[in-house]
């Protein structure tokens, strides 16, 4: 096992795919979780004091997955929730800014191309995320911008248009948000499939 601490945006961005294998439970997180994270990321963003905040560990199983691949996916074993949450936040802060970049790296494009696509990667490959069962076709809906299908995430939905209203009531300074973004930490903790026994390792 290896972890190391890393800026969250730095690690979505190295990445090249997350995948939420079928064991692990679906997206859970309510308004309640997401509506935490806001004002967490709001009030580090308005306050210079903060450098980072912290907010929890994401662990994956490292190498030995694909193995006729260069650069092989990741499969999380714990973080999920906030992973899919920050993916969501994501999406809509991409919708809501257009052309403008408020803060460097906080573009349409670049949000899109760094941390929710694979923009030269074909099928399952171009996205960043890998859900489950329905949540992985609502995600992939709302990154794609199409219209929902008729069997569809209510978390995920739910979550997402709770992340637009809270954008849109502050579309007239998204500064703090980027800045607040832009501070996440976590622990990034590697296992090695060889080595490392993840559900002995992870009490899900």
């Amino acid at each position: 096992m290896k972890a190391t601490e890393a800026k969250l945006l730095a690690f979505l961005k190295r990445s090249t795919q997350f995948i939420i294998p079928i064991y692990q439970r679906t997206y859970s997180w309510t308004e309640k979780e997401c509506r935490q994270m806001w004002d967490d990321i709001l009030r580090a963003g308005m306050n210079d004091a903060i450098s980072v905040h912290f907010i929890g560990s994401v662990v994956y199983i490292e190498k030995g997955l694909f193995q006729v691949m260069n650069q092989p996916p990741l499969l999380v074993i714990d973080g999920q929730q906030r992973l899919t949450t920050i993916t969501l936040l994501l999406e809509a802060l991409a919708r809501h800014l257009g052309d403008t970049e408020p803060l460097d790296g906080f573009s349409a494009r670049k949000l899109r191309n760094y941390y929710l696509l694979n923009p030269l990667e074909d099928g399952d490959r171009g996205y960043k995320l890998l859900l489950t069962q329905t949540d992985k076709d609502t995600l992939l809906t709302l990154v794609q911008q199409k219209k929902l299908p008729k069997e569809q995430s209510l978390r995920v939905r739910e979550n997402f248009e709770f992340f637009e209203k809270q954008i849109i009531a502050h579309k007239d300074d998204l500064t703090p948000l980027c800045r607040g973004l832009a501070k996440l930490v976590i622990v990034d903790v590697a296992l090695n499939r060889e080595q490392d026994n993840p559900h002995r390792a992870i009490s899900f």
